[in-house]
């Protein structure tokens, strides 16, 4: 799926930079990284990158 097309270009220069830094963590660090974005999604709903952020 490519959701470049529905992100501005602030927001696709963001997730790229995020999607490198990822590329880097060890995979014990990417699950901690994860469970740690899903807990700020839940306590802060509109935490999540949206199409009109």
């Amino acid at each position: 799926m490519n959701t470049s097309a529905q992100l501005t270009l602030e927001q696709q220069f963001k997730l790229r930079i995020l999607s490198q830094q990822v590329q880097e963590l060890t995979h014990s660090q990417a699950q901690e990284y994860l469970i740690e974005m899903f807990r700020q999604m839940r306590e802060h709903p509109t935490f999540a990158i949206s199409k009109n952020a």
